[in-house]
């Protein structure tokens, strides 16, 4: 089963897209990324894909679960 969330062609080699994201940003900008990402998820769910709404969801819950590791960690990876 493909998975919807971080499917493999966010993947190349050994680096994710997410972790290649946050290498090229300051941790202010990248805590900015994630935080609008959780936003464009939850704004769209309802129309986006009406029947599918879960998928968004959960991709707004992936993202948020990142904001607060950066948060926890203090951006330390």
């Amino acid at each position: 089963m493909s998975d919807a969330i971080n499917p493999d062609h966010y993947k190349s080699g050994d680096m994710e897209c997410i972790d290649s994201i946050k290498a090229s940003m300051t941790e202010e900008s990248y805590r900015g990324y994630l935080k609008g990402s959780v936003q464009k998820y939850l704004w769209r769910y309802e129309d986006k894909h009406p029947k599918r709404q879960a998928e968004d969801l959960e991709k707004a819950e992936w993202f948020l679960k990142k904001l607060i590791e950066e948060i926890k960690d203090g951006g330390v990876s």
